[in-house]
């Protein structure tokens, strides 16, 4: 899990910073693998080596969507719904973040190794480096 801290400018104009969290279960992952033909990895692999930009803003968009929640002051649950993740796409912290994760790609594969569940997180970082180096060459 990570708690993300964004600051934005509200509609109003107003300076906010506020603490955000993400998280992907092992469940949402094998959601997420079976939600495209080949898995996820190898998808996100394919539109890497291709270049297509607007396959990555769907991909990114669908795990931001799919990993946001809102965390019980107990810490205990995580609530995920699609109505909250909704309402979080509907603010300019959401808006905030896609970009940086758009545009910054030391940023996106250190959040993606962030939300993953704490035991799968080295296996996930020797693939997403393995692709790196991939799409390098």
């Amino acid at each position: 899990m990570i708690k993300k801290t964004i600051t934005y400018l509200d509609y109003d104009g107003r300076t906010i910073t506020e603490d955000f969290y993400f998280h992907l279960s092992k469940t949402d992952i094998v959601m997420l693998e079976t939600s495209v033909d080949g898995g996820l990895q190898q998808t996100l692999e394919k539109i890497s080596k291709a270049n297509d930009t607007n396959a990555i803003v769907r991909e990114f968009k669908k795990i931001i969507h799919a990993a946001y929640g809102e965390k019980s002051a107990d810490g205990k649950r995580f609530f995920k719904s699609e109505e909250i993740a909704k309402a979080f796409e509907a603010t300019p912290a959401y808006d905030q973040l896609f970009y940086e994760l758009l545009t910054d790609t030391d940023k996106a594969v250190d959040f993606i190794k962030q939300i993953l569940p704490s035991d799968l997180e080295k296996e996930i970082t020797k693939q997403i480096n393995n692709s790196k180096a991939l799409a390098e060459t």
